[in-house]
């Protein structure tokens, strides 16, 4: 068995969608104090983590109750590092991903953008009628390897995320896939249980058992 890691560390440098994570001392040893603690300020959208439907449509599920059944299971990892721009609808043909309930897109962004700790002003996005063809054809959960699965130049309109979000689909974004080879794997991915919240950071492995 072999596991791949595909989360982001989590650092006060990191790559991140506006304010970074802040981190304070609140005890440490060095100073007398009983025990090491520290105090995390984070987004619900820090490093590897998942949209739930809440993000964009109000009264939607909540990240909290969002079923492990999607979030856990054989997930297809599909290599489209060659595509610039948006993912297309004929790129996910050719992948094979119909009928897939997880999938994964490594692309261009893995070995590049996602590596650089500023937010880059072009990346590898998901089209709208791409989103729209997955949730036509059982799409659960779909990842990519960047801060959203939002084309760089749809940030304003956000189609892609309703086009998912809205028929119920899970979205894992900043995914590391750099290291992982395309295929089937079965995916782990557990976001913290955070109350009411539209989304929340998460820990995701997946794990090939060949």
């Amino acid at each position: 068995m072999k596991i791949y890691d595909i989360t982001l560390p989590i650092h006060p440098q990191m790559l991140h969608w506006g304010r970074k994570p802040e981190v304070e001392v609140v005890e440490s040893l060095a100073n007398g104090d009983a025990s090491n603690v520290t105090r995390w300020r984070l987004g619900a959208h820090t490093g590897t983590h998942v949209d739930a439907p809440a993000h964009f449509v109000d009264g939607a599920t909540p990240i909290d109750e969002v079923s492990l059944q999607t979030l856990v299971g054989p997930a297809l990892v599909v290599d489209l590092t060659h595509v610039q721009g948006d993912v297309e609808i004929a790129h996910l043909e050719a992948a094979g991903v119909a009928e897939q309930r997880r999938v994964l897109l490594k692309t261009a962004n893995s070995a590049g953008p996602l590596k650089e700790t500023e937010r880059a002003p072009h990346w590898v996005g998901l089209s709208p009628e791409a989103a729209g063809w997955l949730v036509d054809r059982g799409v659960e959960l779909i990842g990519i390897d960047y801060l959203t699965i939002e084309s760089h130049h749809r940030t304003d309109t956000w189609d892609a995320h309703h086009a998912l979000l809205e028929a119920g689909v899970l979205i894992l974004e900043n995914a590391d896939l750099d290291r992982v080879e395309a295929g089937t794997y079965e995916l782990v991915c557990l976001p913290a249980k955070l109350v009411g919240a539209d989304g929340s950071f998460a820990r995701a492995i997946l794990i090939d058992r060949s």
